[in-house]
């Protein structure tokens, strides 16, 4: 078993705290994904937990065992890193072994264990090469091997994937989930890439000033942020957000915004009438209408195909939005229409930014 726990951890860097009182578990075999901005912490989290930074206060645990003061080879974890770090004067056999010699395990039975790894990683054609000789989706493959063939209870990526192009990040991050649900190995994955978190992790946690804002399914959050800073977080184009007061007739409920014009709300929502709201609208659940249909309307500002998709902004008031419609739907015209179903606004409380 190798779950992580972490309990009122804490972080400072001279006067600057970084990690803020923050717990969290991690259970056994899931893989979770840590985002949020630049300076968030999730950086220097990963790397308390890998006993590569000392914390400032807190416990840490993996398997039950309280690890604190212990070395990374003592918590029996391993790290990828961004930079792959791989020795340029090894081949690729001798790279993923380096830690199996250090340990001193027999010399059968490491080449049995490079093998195997270089198996799974399909990069069994590549053990004699050396790193100048392989393409960058081969070298993360490479660092991958040699954190595996050390059988670690714990992985932990730090931002793997940023080197590498467009379409091999694609590529590896595909590679790198059926990968998981081989070993089923509790993993830990730093990125600021909320795209690689949605299709990687079991369970996202989003970190923001050294606080977690909101952990849980990928879905979960996407569908129900907790506030609004989880709700730009996630979701790509970000979600747009209108300013808005609440308007209760009897059991209808609308947000009136600041031309005057209203949107039906979903009932049931604990909001009464003059409540200032910010209401989120995400682009892909705003649908093109026709021009007498249109809930929002402004001009076209700027059209962005993308092949099944077209991004569309679009100016309304002193704001603007932006949608996502269907590639073949032409936008034509100098003014875009949009409507947006009420069960799929979502509702803040403007003072605290919390959801409603």
């Amino acid at each position: 078993m190798a779950a992580i726990g972490l309990q009122d951890l804490r972080k400072s860097f001279g006067a600057t705290e970084v990690i803020k009182s923050l717990s969290l578990t991690i259970d056994d075999g899931e893989f979770v994904a840590l985002v949020g901005p630049s300076g968030c912490g999730k950086s220097t989290l990963l790397r308390i937990i890998a006993g590569l930074e000392p914390e400032s206060g807190g416990k840490v645990s993996i398997g039950g065992q309280l690890v604190n003061g212990m070395t990374p080879r003592e918590r029996n974890i391993a790290m990828v890193f961004q930079s792959y770090a791989l020795y340029p004067h090894m081949t690729v056999r001798q790279n993923i072994s380096f830690n199996l010699e250090l340990s001193r395990v027999p010399r059968q039975r490491a080449a049995a264990e490079v093998a195997r790894v270089a198996d799974l990683l399909q990069i069994s054609g590549l053990l004699d090469r050396r790193p100048a000789q392989l393409s960058g989706g081969q070298r993360q493959r490479v660092a991958m091997g040699r954190a595996m063939v050390r059988d670690p209870d714990v992985f932990l990526f730090d931002e793997p994937l940023s080197n590498l192009d467009a379409q091999l990040r694609i590529q590896m991050r595909g590679e790198m989930k059926r990968l998981h649900q081989k070993v089923r190995r509790t993993s830990v994955y730093v990125t600021h890439d909320q795209i690689e978190a949605m299709t990687l992790a079991d369970r996202i946690v989003v970190l923001n000033s050294g606080r977690i804002e909101q952990h849980g399914r990928p879905m979960e959050l996407y569908e129900r942020p907790a506030n609004l800073f989880v709700a730009t977080f996630i979701g790509s184009p970000a979600m747009n957000l209108l300013k808005a007061v609440a308007k209760r007739e009897g059991h209808a409920l609308s947000a009136c915004l600041a031309d005057g014009s209203e949107l039906p709300l979903a009932l049931g929502l604990p909001v009464e009438t003059g409540r200032e709201l910010v209401l989120g609208l995400r682009p892909e659940h705003l649908a093109q209408a026709s021009d007498e249909g249109g809930q929002l309307s402004g001009p076209v500002l700027l059209v962005e195909p993308t092949g099944a998709q077209t991004h569309v902004t679009f100016g309304f008031r002193d704001s603007e939005l932006t949608a996502v419609v269907d590639g073949a739907a032409p936008v034509t015209g100098g003014t875009f229409n949009a409507t947006v179903l009420p069960d799929q606004i979502h509702v803040f409380d403007q003072a605290t930014g919390t959801r409603l």
